[in-house]
């Protein structure tokens, strides 16, 4: 056996007699031979985020569902979760809002400007029968409006009138 020690690289063994470069091919990647496989393996499913989705979508689908999911697990019964579009509480005006009702006769009504997510927003509180007097501007300084933001900030705004328990 005639063997060049330039040709044997590190940690491989020593090739048998008589085998040629050209037996020592590495396995193909299935991948590369069929462009159109790869294409399909490396491409993720594009998955739309909720806040994506048209408003009045987004509103039904996930918002009202999610705010309800969050004040039934404090233990409130809620009566009335909606989109309407109406009056607005305190000042006028038409607007887009998600009203909500709890027990013991509590109304919230989170208000959007127009039919998107990122419009301005309100928010107007009401307990045991009475109107609502007081709007207040609502998540007026984020950039980017999530679900997951929607439902903190209602949830907070709401413990800070003390409808969620003691604080």
């Amino acid at each position: 056996m005639n063997e060049n020690p330039e040709k044997v690289k590190a940690g491989s063994q020593e090739a048998a007699e008589g085998e040629t470069a050209s037996q020592n091919v590495e396995p193909t990647n299935p991948t590369l031979d069929n462009p159109d496989q790869a294409k399909t393996q490396t491409t993720k499913p594009l998955t739309q985020k909720p806040e994506d989705k048209p408003f009045q979508v987004f509103i039904r689908d996930d918002l009202l569902p999610d705010i309800h999911q969050a004040l039934t697990q404090r233990g409130l019964q809620v009566s009335t979760m909606e989109l309407i579009q109406g009056e607005r509480p305190v000042v006028g005006g038409t607007c887009w809002m998600v009203f909500g009702a709890m027990a013991p006769d509590r109304h919230f009504w989170l208000c959007f400007a127009s039919d998107s997510i990122t419009s301005k927003k309100t928010i107007s509180l009401a307990e045991s029968g009475t109107d609502p007097s007081l709007l207040e501007p609502f998540l007026i300084d984020e950039k980017k409006i999530t679900l997951k933001l929607l439902r903190s900030r209602l949830m907070q705004r709401l413990n800070g009138q003390k409808w969620l328990g003691a604080n």
